[in-house]
């Protein structure tokens, strides 16, 4: 750097200065990523420096060359630190760490999903054990039950013994239950999800009644065949339900973001959780995937209690070392650094 850019500064600032253009090149030719935190906090500190040398440079006014140098420098430091998220250049992340730091955000709404799931529960269960007539209420014909297959149902062992021991289907009958299944889940989902924006309040009610359909449902087995519908739902389950409950946390952020915009415009604070929300959505779309082929394959077969169970076993581990890696993940690869943004910003201003 010539010596005439910087000659009202002394040798301790060109050293500052080489510092702050040194690490400025390393985050604009794609390696900021490499950066450390320490590093990150050390441009930040040339910066606002740097600024506060523009302003004494521009008062004197006397080296226009020293002027223009140490601005273009405090504008790339500015787009660095402050308007990281204006850039379009900037390489994306990895899905996998989006995913991880999006569920390290929104784990509160999540465990909201699941809570209102389990309260419908809850509510089903209760409802159908004080009045086993409200199972008809409860439970729409359109979930391929009807009045004369719920009345068997309720007034015979038999015929749930045999709904749940399965009598084994075709190939073809197989491939177009999976479809339907997934269709009509994902259905359920993605309407959780887009009704989020109603200020959440169909989401929640949708939610609650996805739980007391599954509440309701289990009382007619729970007594006499606890073990053996356990076998025959988790399997399916438990990928089909942590979908719902992902898609029902889309949607509640999106009711967030209408009904509690904060100090932000309400189209702001829309369009940040949309981007969350997508993204839980989109992981929740391989397990409907997931649920649907175990539950044509698998639920409607002939495989014994303890092959479901161990299935089920299987499937809980999995999506319990999943969610500990992403939150792993999210620790080891999210680093926040808006307070930079922000300090560097005030400086800038």
């Amino acid at each position: 750097m010539p010596a005439t850019r910087i000659s009202r500064l002394d040798d301790s600032a060109h050293t500052d200065t080489a510092r702050f253009e040194a690490l400025l090149d390393r985050a604009d030719t794609g390696r900021g990523a490499a950066l450390t935190f320490d590093e990150w906090r050390e441009l930040a500190r040339l910066y606002r420096l740097h600024t506060t040398r523009l302003a004494r440079l521009r008062e004197h006014g006397d080296d226009p060359a020293a002027i223009r140098h140490v601005n273009a420098l405090c504008v790339r430091g500015y787009g660095l630190l402050y308007a990281t998220h204006a850039r379009t250049g900037a390489p994306a992340a990895p899905l996998a760490t989006r995913l991880a730091r999006t569920l390290a955000i929104t784990w509160p709404a999540i465990a909201v999903a699941a809570a209102l799931l389990l309260g419908g529960m809850v509510v089903g269960a209760a409802v159908v054990t004080h009045n086993p007539d409200g199972v008809y209420a409860l439970i729409p014909a359109e979930l391929g039950y009807s009045t004369e297959h719920l009345d068997r149902l309720t007034t015979s062992p038999a015929a749930r013994r045999e709904l749940l021991t399965g009598a084994g289907i075709g190939a073809g009958h197989t491939l177009f239950l999976g479809s339907y299944l997934f269709v009509h889940n994902t259905r359920v989902g993605l309407l959780a999800f887009a009704t989020g924006v109603l200020a959440g309040i169909p989401t929640v009610l949708l939610q609650l009644y996805n739980g007391i359909l599954l509440g309701a449902f289990a009382t007619l087995f729970w007594h006499e065949a606890s073990l053996r519908f356990v076998a025959w739902i988790l399997p399916h389950a438990i990928p089909e339900l942590t979908a719902i409950t992902l898609c029902a946390a889309g949607g509640l952020l999106l009711g967030g973001a209408i009904a509690l915009p904060g100090r932000r415009r309400r189209v702001e604070a829309l369009q940040e959780a949309a981007r969350a929300a997508v993204l839980l959505v989109g992981a929740a779309l391989p397990l409907f995937v997931l649920a649907a082929a175990i539950e044509s394959g698998v639920r409607e077969s002939t495989v014994g209690v303890p092959v479901r169970l161990l299935l089920a076993a299987a499937l809980a581990t999995g999506v319990a070392v999943g969610a500990l890696w992403l939150r792993q993940l999210a620790r080891r690869r999210q680093r926040d650094t808006s307070w930079l943004r922000e300090e560097s910003g005030t400086a800038g201003r």
